[in-house]
């Protein structure tokens, strides 16, 4: 019996052709959402009947967990009127600052709404939409050893969350200042508080909350840098949720909603010394 080589071969060309052909179909896995048929588009939300919302559960006025055990704060009552709007249920997923990005990006949370700050380095990762608050980096400290400039903290360990817009700025603007840092913020006011560190950086919108209830420390220098913007977050690539969101911010700034909510929420913390300017935008921006 004479064997055909030349099929053989070509016969064994062709099944190896369209294995790697399937494999490639296989394992081909998009980098961003698909906005039609990825479980965080509108459509998929809508078809579940609910939003899973990532938030703060320890950051007051934010989003944190009342003695009565329910979730309030100024992003909690935008997660809520959102998930309203949408016609669903809202679900809350609690997260700390350094795991907002992987909550979206291993599905599960559909928007990140915990006080989330724009940089270019989270745009890479991250889709914003419209921003409904502005804020700036601040630094906190005891009044009796009172912290006004940045040239106090040389040689001083000042306290940071990691994941947070002033791990970065400090990291990268002012590297002579020691850092030491904690997952979540009940850890790093809990180091404050204990003499851990001169001072403690974050965003100054709850600096000036924090320091009502904490008397003894005070925002020694109020504001750190550029102003920066707080928005919600989606997954790269969900222009769905994205698109419906940008039209969900744009109508709550037209009906007044976030000085409404800025008067319930933020108002009782801040007091007098902080006006709704300061932290609500404007319509249209």
């Amino acid at each position: 019996m004479t064997i055909n080589w030349k099929k053989i071969i070509k016969a064994a060309v062709a099944v190896a052709s369209v294995a790697a052909l399937t494999l490639s179909a296989v394992n081909f896995k998009p980098a961003t959402a698909n906005a039609d048929s990825n479980s965080s588009s509108v459509s998929a939300i809508k078809k579940r009947g609910v939003l899973r919302v990532a938030t703060f559960g320890d950051l007051p006025p934010y989003g944190w967990v009342n003695k009565d055990g329910k979730r309030v704060g100024y992003d909690v009552a935008l997660a809520r009127r959102m998930a309203k709007d949408m016609g669903v249920k809202v679900k809350f997923i609690q997260v700390n600052a350094n795991n907002r990005v992987d909550t979206l990006n291993s599905n599960k949370a559909d928007i990140v709404l915990a006080n989330f700050t724009e940089t270019p380095e989270r745009k890479n990762v991250v889709d914003w939409a419209k921003p409904y608050m502005k804020v700036s980096v601040g630094v906190v400290s005891p009044k009796n050893k009172k912290i006004t400039k940045l040239s106090q903290l040389n040689g001083k360990q000042l306290i940071v969350t990691k994941g947070t817009t002033a791990e970065n700025y400090f990291t990268s603007k002012q590297k002579s200042v020691s850092l030491l840092k904690f997952d979540s913020k009940t850890q790093q006011f809990n180091a404050l508080k204990n003499g851990r560190g001169a001072a403690l950086a974050d965003d100054n919108s709850y600096l000036y909350a924090w320091v009502k209830r904490n008397p003894k420390y005070t925002v020694g220098i109020k504001s750190v840098g550029p102003h920066q913007y707080i928005a919600p977050a989606v997954k790269k690539g969900n222009k769905s949720l994205l698109n419906w969101t940008n039209s969900e911010i744009t109508k709550l700034n037209k009906q007044s909603f976030f000085t409404d909510d800025y008067n319930k929420e933020l108002k009782p913390y801040f007091g007098s010394e902080v006006k709704p300017s300061d932290i609500v935008l404007k319509q249209g921006n």
